[in-house]
């Protein structure tokens, strides 16, 4: 029997749809009438021994916004920028070293709305050459990769709450090892975790 093809899965994954928020578990707390500003992040998948690796980022603890949390590459979408795919590709080159030309992209997910008002664009992507990645200094204090099985799996995505300026939020997680993966980056996976098992 030939096992199934994880990249044909990512690619039914993309398109119209839906789209998430970072509100999605406590709407009443969505501000309304608020103007967002455009973003994109790579979501890059690597074929590895054992199956595909999703790559992602440790923000610099030293950082104004998000220090220290995990993140996909990405960021605002600047007036240079054709597109978000440009966007995307020209944030990972930025942050972890990987040329545009090592990639294949796949599509794209519906945006993404954050509580720090960025309407982002997930671009899902295939590695297709290896690369070294390298961190950019100041901004990224580590790569690292995650196995899409774990990440493909909505069981292993957890609802936690905690308090912010006096309210209570819930929010998604799916931790890895010794990486806690909430927030933006964890509800953009399982919002690709839904679209795969559809």
């Amino acid at each position: 029997m030939i096992a199934p093809d994880p990249f044909a899965a990512l690619r039914r994954a993309v398109g119209p749809g839906a789209p998430s928020s970072d509100y999605d578990l406590t709407p009443a707390l969505r501000p309304a009438g608020r103007a967002l500003r455009g973003a994109a992040v790579l979501v890059a998948f690597e074929d590895a021994p054992g199956g595909l690796r999703l790559y992602l980022t440790k923000r610099s603890s030293h950082l104004k916004h998000h220090p220290g949390q995990i993140a996909f590459p990405g960021g605002k979408i600047d007036a240079g920028d054709v597109d978000a795919v440009a966007a995307a590709l020209r944030e990972a080159e930025e942050e972890i070293g990987l040329p545009p030309g090592a990639v294949e992209v796949l599509g794209s997910l519906p945006a993404h709305e954050t509580v720090t008002a960025f309407s982002v664009t997930p671009v899902l992507a295939r590695i297709v050459r290896p690369f070294e990645p390298v961190a950019e200094a100041g901004e990224v204090d580590e790569v690292f990769t995650v196995p899409f099985s774990h990440i493909a799996d909505p069981a292993n995505y957890i609802v936690e709450s905690r308090y912010f300026r006096g309210v209570k939020r819930q929010f998604f997680t799916v931790p890895y090892g010794p990486y806690y993966i909430w927030g933006a980056t964890a509800r953009i996976l399982r919002a690709l975790a839904g679209r795969i098992g559809e």
